[in-house]
């Protein structure tokens, strides 16, 4: 109320001003009132609107301790009348001080009013942000889950305490305010006075003596405001050092203990949400699977990349200087727990475990990539193991097993051949990982002695790489001076640009360690001359091979829950738990592919370059084709060759088969048939010995050489279309390919084993048939007969001829000399021939008797001989006189078909031997009509279908056909292709990285 009249007084100034004016007319206008007086009583008028004042600074802040500035009026000039002189100067000092004081309290109003005013209209102006309440994270709502905020507020000082210290700054600002008015020029409060009595100049002393006054009262108030300060100041220093000294150790442990919940329920929070966004997106790619979109999903970027890796890794099997890709590779001594590592990024126990032993035996490249359903397949192989299932999973360990088995060779105990493998499932981070086989130290039993260089040789070929990354693992639960793999690795990263440490087995360190700083240097890279982009602490289970992979990440979070790693500050949260090492990793990977795919694209550029234009050079005239395309048209041309059989002609199939038939059995017919027949004394003898001969002949040997030669035959005709020239159309670079085909084909075709059979039958009845139906047969048995003798009998004389010796004629032409040996051989000849000369008709066999005889008569010459020489003597010699005969004989038979015809009765000619022949010819013929038949109607569609085996089982195996298929235009043409493949793959997996960047 006190308040309401002191602004009542100071109207009525206001209003005494515009009574009392003269040479005004009419009455002042509202708007050339005071401020306080129109803020209070005229605050409904229409034209009256207080406007925001001008900002005098750049930035002013506005709260119940400032006010707003007045504005400047301008007041318009009024002529006052004439006043008698008064001499009442208390008075006049009086009613100048109520004055003062009056605008002091009506500033005060009116700035408090300007103030709400203002301020309800920034309130107006702020936005309901209740309705965004769900963008802040929930735990800002639930802050004080978390943190004790009571305990906090009770540390603080208390505020009256500190009220009853600090002075009155609302007086003091609003003082300070009006004063700087005052002595303003044109200030509202020197208009004021003006109005008051404008001509008095007895008022002078009294003003400066005024100012005086204030002048000291704001340097009074200046000092007072500067020692409340001081006093503020101390008072909270003291108080706060005394309260450190009280609790800072247990606010320290307290509050860190509070961090470490808050990061853990923040990390709950996140695995939460995560979880929850796994199961939409493994919605959303069941749907996109099921087809409901209607549309063809794209090969994700990670299996874009994996398939450019795999066609270099068949390019570039050394992985040299052009393949320069990324990939994460996973490195560590022995059983350090790399396995374990990887299971945990891939979120399944898939590889094979054993105690101490070692199961990584050849690099394993694993492909993590997002999908609806947690599955892993094979490169090679279309199978799908279902990863939830454990069925699955032991037969994925168990084929991993047996791949890594087949890739190392007899007599090593780890293969640098790759196992490519692809994991998908949701929530997987997208990447490509290197499993190689652990680093040891000592080869023991069992090993190959090249073992340990093996494996340093494989684990630096895949890190000289140098945009490969390197994961790094060490056990922590072994003494860091017994890692091998730290130097390998700092040998191949050693300024740690793409090093990740992993530390496994952080449980066991931490009860096994005496001192757990030791563990804080490892982690920080202090404890190795090894430097690394981060160092991760992880936990990869108890030791129990059959723990699920949801069991040792419960494990490892309560740990590190609980671990004084933690709590001491040693380790960092986001140092700790494999999940954050499978996100850095990615992110790591992920940011090597974008800064070196693009160059390696540059690069194998210029390659297919290259090798386009020494193709141009060389081969100007060939298309290019590769392995595969050449081995397409190989295999064409041996098909087709194949086919050829078939139009052979029945003659010439006949004609070959009786020949070689008869170059097989001819030497069987004549020592073991014909000429033991032909030593009986007549003919019935001679038959019956011929046919006993003949049915054992057929039923034990004539069948399967028969069978024999046809497939001989087969073979050589098979191999004169298959290596006869084509003329220009031969392509020497097949010749290699056509020849393995041939050998392999012939090894695996057999004769059907049925032929023999039904050819036995046949046979047997032909040669039974002793009926020659006309003199043109008579006559072929007969040229027949003469060919077959006389060809043995040229074999008789070449067998003579080296066993005595060069004749006289060619001793004196060719100036040839007899052996000692020959000599002998010579005069025991020309004794038996004189022995043959006095008997033609001796038998084939020589007498004891007749044997003392000719070794008599040769000794009487000085020639010593020995029996068994007189024997081999007498057989060639013998041999020769019969053929002789015999030819002679066939000579007479030429007419003797007439007496054939009439079995030889009332003749003394008998020619039993040329029916013996003409049997041997027939059985050849109709032998070879039947063989001919079996393999034009089924061994050449055998032979075909063989063929056609061989090439596909060829088709598979591509070693193979680098090693029948080579040259430099073979390997030209594969380079060219594989480069273009490349390049194909990585432009692709480019475009889609800018489309998802």
């Amino acid at each position: 109320m006190w308040r309401l009249r002191r602004a009542a007084v100071a109207c009525e100034v206001c209003q005494s001003l515009v009574k009392h004016s003269s040479g005004t007319k009419g009455s002042l206008p509202l708007q050339k009132l005071h401020l306080v007086s129109r803020s209070i009583y005229h605050s409904h008028h229409p034209i009256l609107k207080l406007q925001r004042p001008h900002f005098r600074t750049s930035f002013q802040q506005f709260s119940s301790l400032t006010n707003l500035p007045l504005r400047k009026l301008k007041l318009s000039p009024i002529k006052y009348g004439y006043q008698p002189h008064r001499n009442f100067w208390p008075a006049r000092l009086a009613a100048r001080l109520l004055k003062l004081r009056y605008l002091i309290l009506g500033s005060a109003v009116g700035g408090g009013y300007t103030a709400k005013k203002t301020f309800d209209q920034w309130k107006d102006m702020i936005p309901d942000l209740s309705d965004y309440k769900w963008i802040v994270p929930d735990i800002v709502w639930e802050i004080d889950e978390y943190i004790d905020l009571e305990k906090i507020r009770k540390a603080l000082p208390d505020s009256e305490d500190l009220a009853k210290l600090a002075p009155d700054f609302d007086k003091i600002v609003e003082s300070l305010s009006l004063l700087k008015d005052f002595f303003t020029t044109g200030s509202p409060g020197e208009t004021a006075f003006r109005a008051t009595d404008p001509g008095s100049e007895s008022d002078k002393p009294y003003r400066k003596g005024l100012l005086g006054e204030l002048i000291l009262l704001q340097q009074q108030i200046q000092e007072h405001e500067e020692e409340a300060r001081r006093a503020a100041g101390q008072y909270s220093t003291s108080h706060a050092q005394q309260k450190r000294k009280v609790s800072d150790k247990e606010k320290i442990d307290q509050l860190q203990e509070e961090l470490l919940h808050t990061q853990l329920k923040y990390q709950r929070i996140l695995e939460r949400l995560e979880k929850e966004n796994k199961e939409l997106r493994k919605l959303v790619l069941q749907k996109d699977d099921k087809g409901i979109h209607h549309r063809k999903l794209k090969k994700s970027l990670i299996d874009m990349y994996s398939e450019v890796l795999d066609v270099l890794s068949d390019y570039d099997a050394s992985y040299n200087t052009q393949d320069h890709l990324p990939r994460v590779v996973v490195v560590g001594d022995q059983s350090a727990g790399k396995t374990s590592v990887l299971e945990m990024i891939a979120q399944a126990r898939i590889f094979p475990r054993g105690s101490g032993e070692m199961m990584t035996r050849s690099p394993v490249k694993v492909t993590l990539s997002e999908g609806p359903h947690h599955v892993a397949l094979f490169k090679d192989s279309s199978r799908e193991f279902d990863l939830t299932k454990e069925e699955d999973l032991a037969a994925l360990r168990h084929e991993i097993e047996l791949r890594m088995r087949k890739n190392v060779k007899e007599g090593c105990t780890v293969s640098p051949e790759t196992i490519s493998l692809n994991v998908k499932g949701p929530g997987l981070q997208r990447m490509v990982l290197v499993d190689l086989p652990g680093v040891i130290n000592t080869v023991t039993s069992g090993m190959a002695p090249d073992t340990k260089e093996t494996i340093f040789s494989i684990s630096k070929a895949y890190m000289q790489n140098p945009n490969a990354i390197i994961l790094c693992i060490q056990d922590g639960s072994v003494d860091a001076e017994r890692s091998i793999v730290t130097d390998l690795v700092s040998q191949m990263d050693p300024h740690g640009r793409r090093t990740i440490f992993v530390l496994t087995k952080v449980d066991l360190a931490e009860k096994n360690v005496a001192s757990p700083s030791r563990i804080q240097q490892i982690i920080e890279g202090k404890l190795f001359p090894m430097k690394a982009l981060g160092y991760f602490a992880v936990v990869t289970g108890k030791g129990n091979n059959s723990e699920s992979i949801e069991a040792i990440r419960d494990y490892e979070e309560e740990f590190f829950q609980n671990s004084k790693l933690l709590k001491t500050s040693m380790l960092k949260a986001h140092q700790v738990t494999t999940r954050n090492l499978s996100l850095a990793v990615s992110d790591c990977f992920w940011k090597m592919v974008r800064e070196s795919v693009e160059q390696q694209a540059d690069s194998f550029k210029a390659t297919r370059f290259n090798l386009e234009t020494e193709w141009k050079n060389n081969y100007p005239r060939l298309r290019e084709l590769d392995r595969d395309e050449l081995f397409e048209k190989a295999k064409n041309e041996i098909l087709d060759e194949v086919i050829s059989l078939s139009q052979v002609t029945p003659k010439h199939w006949e004609e070959i088969l009786q020949q070689s038939l008869w170059e097989r059995v001819s030497t069987h017919v004549i020592e073991n048939i014909y000429l033991p027949a032909a030593q009986t004394m007549n003919s019935g003898t001679f038959n019956t010995t011929v046919d006993i001969k003949l049915k054992q002949w057929t039923d034990k040997q004539l069948p399967n050489k028969a069978v024999e030669v046809a497939w001989e035959t087969l073979q050589e005709e098979f191999s004169r279309f298959m290596t006869e020239p084509k003329g220009k159309e031969h392509d020497d670079i097949f010749d290699k390919l056509k020849e393995a085909v041939k050998e392999e084909t012939i090894k695996r075709h057999k004769w059907n084993d049925f032929a023999e059979d039904s050819l036995r039958v046949i046979q047997h009845n032909a040669l039974e048939d002793r009926s020659i139906s006309d003199k043109q047969q008579w006559d072929a048995a007969i040229y027949f007969m003469e060919e077959a003798l006389q060809a043995r009998l040229k074999d008789t004389e070449n067998a003579i001829e080296n066993m005595v010796g060069p004749d006289w004629k060619k001793r004196w032409l060719y100036w040839k000399n007899r052996t000692q040996e020959q000599c002998v051989h010579n005069e025991t000849k020309n004794e038996l021939e004189k022995m043959l000369k006095c008997n033609e008709e001796h038998p084939a066999y020589l007498a004891s008797d007749e044997i003392t005889t000719v070794r008599k008569n040769l000794e009487s010459r000085g020639v010593e001989v020995d029996p068994s020489l007189i024997k081999d003597t007498w057989h060639q010699v013998y041999r020769r006189h019969f053929l002789k005969t015999a030819l002679n004989h066939c000579n007479l038979c030429r007419r003797g078909f007439y007496y054939y015809q009439r079995h030889f009765v009332d003749s003394e000619l008998e020619c039993n031997d040329v029916v013996l022949f003409w049997r041997i010819q027939r059985m050849l013929a109709i032998t070879a009509n039947t063989l001919r038949q079996q393999l034009t109607n089924t061994e050449v569609r055998r032979l075909e279908k063989n063929v056609k085996e061989v090439l596909e089982d060829f088709a598979e195996d591509s070693e193979k056909k680098v090693k029948l298929l080579t040259g430099k235009r073979a390997q030209l043409a594969e380079d060219l292709k594989k480069v273009r493949e490349i390049q194909e793959k990585l432009d692709a997996f480019i475009e889609a990285l800018h489309q998802e960047k």
